[in-house]
């Protein structure tokens, strides 16, 4: 695809814009940066990627919740609790996550943690050499985690990009766990998956701004989608594409378009 001249440009600013500390302060990614060791933080950051649909501030709001029942240790809650322990997940709820879903998601990050070696081996497990994107490390890690039992309902909040689903939540929690820069917004501690293969995480916001510039033709926001906007995006930085997330958001919320 051709990009309209001035996209690039309008972009960059943009990205340097919203790419700041002060994003931080009103974004679910403010959750893992609460902690410090590299397992508090990928814990969090998937519960708060998990829930995050929906008003902001609400899923602030829960996510905080859900850190404060695991007694602000998430790392040591998933790998220690006992089954009495998560009785108090019982009630918890934000829109159609509930307390069922959350305690199916502690057992299941438990097994991952003390049989495979965490979350991030879940995902770069999956990347095979040829592979240009990370669709194949979030199936990899959707399937690793729907081994431990649990009810159907559940499957629908680890989304599926071989059912062509956008997997927004996905995408985005391993934008903030891969991508690393100076300013400090994106955390950047998972080391063995490369920027280059990170997907935008596509909503209906980002997929709009998108269409209005000119870089997605694609009118459903699916994996396909994903794909064609991704492709574009990595036509102006080949090695970091999702930073332009920011980029997205930001003129989205401004409605500046």
């Amino acid at each position: 695809m051709k990009i309209k001249e001035g996209i690039k440009e309008l972009l960059d600013e943009k990205f340097l814009q919203y790419n700041t500390k002060g994003f931080i302060e009103n974004d679910p990614i403010q959750i893992p940066h609460l902690f410090s060791r590299k397992e508090d933080i990928e814990i969090a950051g998937f519960l708060a990627a998990t829930i995050a649909w929906g008003n902001r501030r609400s899923i602030i709001t829960n996510a905080t919740s859900l850190m404060n029942l695991m007694d602000n240790a998430p790392f040591e809650f998933v790998t220690q609790h006992t089954t009495k322990d998560l009785k108090k997940f019982d009630d918890f709820v934000h829109r159609t996550f509930n307390g069922i879903d959350c305690t199916f998601f502690i057992r299941s990050l438990k097994n991952i943690y003390t049989k495979h070696n965490g979350l991030e081996l879940a995902f770069s497990k999956g990347i095979k050499p040829n592979d240009v994107d990370v669709k194949n490390a979030i199936i990899h890690f959707r399937e690793q985690f729907l081994r431990q039992s649990h009810q159907k309902r559940s499957e629908k909040h680890i989304s599926d990009p071989a059912k062509n689903s956008s997997s927004k939540r996905l995408c985005m929690y391993l934008r903030w766990m891969v991508r690393k820069d100076m300013k400090g917004v994106d955390l950047g501690i998972w080391k063995s998956i490369d920027p280059s293969l990170l997907c935008l995480p596509l909503d209906v916001h980002t997929g709009n701004v998108s269409r209005k510039l000119g870089l997605l033709k694609r009118k459903q926001d699916d994996w396909k989608a994903v794909e064609e906007i991704t492709g574009v995006l990595r036509q102006l930085d080949p090695k970091d594409p999702v930073k332009y997330d920011l980029a997205l958001f930001g003129l989205g919320v401004s409605r500046e378009l």
